[in-house]
Parts: structure tokens; C-alpha cells; sequence
């Protein structure tokens, strides 16, 4: 393996690349294969980075022409084989299998699935304790979670905004019914539970964030 080969296999970690994917790639793919993950999508039109470099790239016709539903197309978080032509621009040739698949139903589009991501380790399920926090809109970001195989943690977010007694009565509330759950107490004002949400990130391992908007997500 060349120095430039180990330099391209060390970012694709940094992106997330674990065993079983590698390992498909040395089964599956033809030697030399670029190999990227989707981390921006538009319009059928993906961004993908192999950990040095951003490519525009977009789907063979074959691929298009043998999707037979929206999640036979590239999503965001999916591993794909690329072909680049140009300085920043490829081909995407193929999805790589998927390890998880983070999915809603459409809006406005009844019995139609809207993927959200793919191949998510742990979802971060943010409520503010202030004015949004819901443990039955909780239990559906848990069944979402669940059924795609996703560890789910939840992050109680603006604890600043209420009194502490109002606190220990959401976290009763919640152990009461989701006792099993993880969940952090976070305030961007205080400070308070930033550390802990860090330490959860782990290298490696692949995150997203979900919740209601203007709940403190970004």
C-alpha cells in the first residue's frame, strides 16, 4: 500500500469507516476503488467527500434506471464507489450496504418514505425542557430510532429557561416512562452538559440530530 493509499484509508476512517464496510470493499469492489460518503444531497445532485477532497457527483443512468424506490438512491451518510473525472467531480457507481437507515413519512406525500440519513450509529433526539419537551413526540423519535437499529440519546436542551424544580419534575416524568433511556440536561447559557454531550462522540462512530425546530439543535 502506497503512502498516498494509507493517507486516503485514515480519512475514510476520520469519516467513519468501520470493519464490515472495509471489509466489503476488499470483497466486493474491484482493487483500486475510490470509495466516498454522501454528506450533502440536492436534488438528486451529492456531495461526497473521501476524507481529503469534496467531489460534486451525481448517479450512473444504470443506477438510476434500476432504482426501483427512493431508497435505491444515495442519501446522506451512505458509502458509495465513485468515479471522479475532473478536479472535483464523479460518478457515483454503486451504494455500499447499509448498516442503518434513518426514514419519516413524506410530507404531503401519503405512503411515501422521506430518508433522513444512512448508516447512523447514535441519534442525538433534542427536546427543550422550557417549552417542547413531550414524552409521547419522544416515544415516536424512539420508535423512528428503533426500528432502524439507532441508538438513540436524548438531550434535554435549555434547562436555563426553567426553575430546577421544574427539571426534577421532567426527569421524573421521564424515568417513570422511558426508564432504560440515556438522557443529558444541556444549557448553551450555563454551559451545563456541554462536557457530557462531547464525551458521547466518539471517533469512528456516526451522529445526527433530530427534533422539532428552534429546540437548540445547531
Amino acid at each position: 500500500m502506497t503512502d498516498n493509499q494509507k493517507n486516503l484509508k485514515n480519512s475514510l476512517h476520520k469519516l467513519g469507516l468501520n470493519p464490515e464496510i472495509e471489509s466489503y470493499i476488499m470483497e466486493n469492489l474491484p482493487p483500486g476503488s475510490q470509495v466516498g460518503r454522501v454528506i450533502r444531497e440536492h436534488r438528486e445532485r451529492y456531495a461526497v467527500s473521501d476524507g481529503e477532497g469534496e467531489y460534486e457527483a451525481e448517479i450512473t443512468g444504470n443506477l438510476r434506471f434500476s432504482a426501483a424506490s427512493r431508497n435505491d438512491f444515495p442519501a446522506v451518510g451512505d458509502w458509495v464507489a465513485i468515479t471522479p473525472f475532473g478536479p472535483d467531480q464523479a460518478i457515483i457507481n454503486t451504494i455500499l450496504p447499509r448498516k442503518s437507515l434513518l426514514t419519516r413519512q413524506a410530507v404531503g406525500k401519503p405512503g411515501e418514505i422521506q430518508i433522513i440519513a444512512a448508516n447512523i450509529d447514535c441519534a442525538f433526539i433534542v427536546q427543550a425542557i422550557s417549552n417542547n419537551f413531550n414524552i409521547n413526540r419522544l416515544e415516536r423519535y424512539l420508535t423512528i430510532c428503533h426500528s432502524a437499529g439507532i441508538e438513540p440519546l436524548l438531550v434535554l436542551s435549555k434547562t436555563d429557561l426553567v426553575s430546577r424544580s421544574a427539571i426534577d419534575e421532567a426527569v421524573r416524568a421521564l424515568e417513570k416512562r422511558e426508564r432504560e433511556l440515556k438522557f443529558i440536561l444541556l444549557s448553551n447559557v450555563t454551559g451545563e452538559g456541554t462536557g457530557k454531550v462531547t464525551e458521547q462522540i466518539q471517533p469512528g462512530m456516526t451522529y445526527c440530530v433530530i427534533g422539532s425546530s428552534g429546540v437548540g439543535k445547531s
